[in-house]
């Protein structure tokens, strides 16, 4: 292990850094009045370990834990046990004071840990900020960091950036999103393919071509204001390569290494079905769950209990400075799970409403809601996750085939319909995220030819099932993209408009090609209707086994009950209402909410071929 750890080049022997004795501090401030009032600090600096921490103004350390590398230290204190807003971190050499750093406890905004977080009230609508907009071109390249934009590279960086989210939040706000979720801004300073963000190297600093912290935080007071929020994309699992703290190692354990591997490194097998199968190997195991995703993303060691509670702090931090509304967790199951249990809980235990949404790339809804809090098939295997959501990727596996395929015993239709009958498995269904696609999947769009009757279809059943709702920037104007032949990112193209030399701005619905307004229509009037539909938020489901691969299914309470009817068929088909009686009863008419027509209830409904309907019933 030694011989590796020189190898790839993390030994601090073979690394030259700053002569300061103090260099770096994480997190570099915190706050009164958490419900954890212990706080670990890291202070980095060259041989800081050698030296003496002392804190001022009669502020006790609980505890001081130096590790193998002399240039970190780790001070442990106790808030509710400090009574001055600052104090210093002082760094002696014998009598000699060699450094210091001013360490500020702030107050928290009014009803912090209450803070409301993104439900099935909600619909999410993530964008890749890199193609979305550019709104400062000043920041499009930093001397700070290695890769320069080029739009003109499909892989590089085209200088999408914060401002121009903010610059369209009208935009997003009109289409009826009441929350963003952005792919990852911390900085990620890579050589090549740094735009996705996936690879960072600093967890408490938004990338420079992005923007700045302040303006990440003046985003998410932006869509507050407009009672939206913004969702962080959380990384766990892996770092960048080029991340100062993988540079420089704390410990060997901090990430994982493969003593047989060169340079450490072992891709994962991304098997992570391994984490619930009582009979499988251990070598599978480990390599699932301790495997690279790539060489420049070294695995994060979450058993290591300093690590552990680094990923705590960083996470409520972000909360905290940036008043953000949810995390989404990338690569939730490749983590070790039992410590990620420990990391779900310290969350909500401050943020009780705090949501936090986990992809969970799996394909049976068995495996899925394992991993979500309180699960029955968690509890099975003797775990439970302590996460609260978890991402449908069984449903989003079945759509495209469901909508492509003719009717039979299982395909069809049938496809949803089995796929919404095991909700039973999941302890809260409705705190599940429904999907057709996201930056790593293939553009609906691009499966279907840009036919909107199935991008209809699609939304029509994401908007009206349970769960929270989650689009993709720019399916919304018809935008398209191959994955199979152009790779990720052409599924991952820039939005018209968000570039001044754009010939066309999609943002504009007045600039809309007629093509882009159907989309674009659509999706308004239902993600608006959508917003107030409690009964859609919440409601119970009655599901009628598809006919003639036509899938119903109503969304009911008390109070009110919707119709959606899903026609798959290439010819208009005609309901018998009878087959509906039980949940008919005592409906005569309706309002279809996207025409805005009465329509009557009376013995039979003709639905045009591949067509959604959704009927308020009166």
């Amino acid at each position: 292990m030694k011989k590796l750890y020189t190898i790839i080049a993390i030994s601090t022997a073979v690394i030259a850094f700053s002569q300061k004795p103090l260099d770096k501090v994480e997190p570099a401030f915190w706050w009164k009045g958490m419900k954890n009032p212990e706080l670990q600090i890291l202070v980095y600096g060259k041989d800081i370990a050698n030296n003496e921490v002392e804190l001022s103004d009669g502020v006790q350390v609980k505890n001081i834990q130096k590790v193998e590398n002399p240039n970190y230290v780790f001070v442990t204190v106790n808030t509710n046990e400090i009574n001055v807003p600052k104090f210093k971190i002082n760094i002696k050499n014998g009598k000699k004071n060699i450094g210091s750093y001013t360490y500020e406890l702030k107050e928290k905004m009014p009803n912090s840990a209450n803070r409301e977080s993104f439900t099935s009230k909600d619909v999410m609508y993530l964008i890749m900020p890199d193609r979305f907009a550019n709104g400062d071109e000043k920041n499009d390249s930093s001397p700070n960091l290695t890769e320069k934009a080029n739009r003109s590279l499909p892989n590089g960086r085209h200088g999408g950036d914060l401002r121009g989210i903010i610059n369209n939040l009208d935009y997003i706000q009109n289409l009826g999103a009441t929350s963003v979720w952005l792919t990852p801004v911390n900085e990620d300073n890579e050589k090549v393919y740094s735009y996705h963000g996936y690879a960072q190297t600093d967890l408490y600093k938004i990338d420079g071509r992005y923007g700045t912290n302040e303006e990440y935080r003046e985003l998410s007071q932006k869509l507050n204001k407009r009672n939206m929020m913004l969702v962080m994309d959380y990384v766990t699992n892996h770092w960048g390569i080029s991340h100062w703290m993988i540079k420089d190692l704390p410990t060997k354990d901090w990430i994982h290494l493969f003593s047989d591997e060169e340079k450490g490194f072992k891709r994962s097998n991304y098997k992570t079905t391994t984490q619930f199968d009582t009979n499988a190997s251990e070598v599978d195991k480990k390599v699932a769950l301790d495997g690279w995703f790539d060489t420049t993303m070294p695995d994060i060691n979450q058993k290591n209990p300093l690590v552990l509670k680094y990923l705590i702090q960083n996470a409520i931090w972000w909360i905290e400075y940036a008043e953000l509304g949810g995390f989404r967790v990338d690569t939730y199951p490749y983590n070790d799970k039992e410590a990620m249990a420990k990391w779900a809980k310290a969350i909500t235990d401050e943020y009780p409403k705090f949501n936090i949404v986990g992809e969970t790339w799996l394909n049976t809804a068995a495996y899925i809601s394992a991993w979500q809090k309180g699960s029955k098939t968690g509890e099975a295997a003797n775990y439970n996750s302590n996460l609260p959501s978890v991402m449908d990727f069984m449903l989003y596996g079945d759509m495209p085939k469901a909508l492509k395929e003719k009717e039979g015993w299982d395909t069809g239709m049938n496809r949803i319909y089995n796929s919404l009958a095991s909700d039973f498995l999941y302890p809260d269904i409705n705190n599940v995220m429904v999907f057709f696609e996201n930056h790593d999947t293939e553009r609906w769009n691009e499966i279907f030819n840009n036919d909107p009757k199935a991008y209809k279809l699609g939304l029509t059943l994401i908007s009206t099932v349970r769960g929270i709702p989650q689009i993709y920037y720019g399916s919304e104007v018809g935008m398209r993209g191959d994955k199979n032949k152009g790779g990720d990112a052409d599924i991952r193209r820039d939005f018209p408009g968000g570039w001044k030399s754009d010939k066309q701005n999609a943002f504009q619905t007045s600039a809309q090609t007629p093509e882009q307004k159907e989309f674009y229509e659509f999706t308004q009037k239902l993600l608006n209707w959508r917003k107030g539909k409690e009964v859609i938020h919440s409601g119970k489901t009655k599901n009628f086994v598809p006919q003639n691969n036509v899938f119903v299914y109503f969304r009911y309470n008390e109070k009110e009950s919707v119709m959606v009817v899903l026609n798959n068929n290439e010819k208009e088909e005609t309901l018998d209402l009878k087959h509906f009686a039980e949940s008919l009863n005592g409906f005569s008419k309706g309002k279809d909410v996207i025409s805005d027509k009465e329509v009557s209830l009376q013995n039979s409904l003709k639905i045009p071929a591949k067509t959604s309907i959704i009927i308020e019933l009166k």
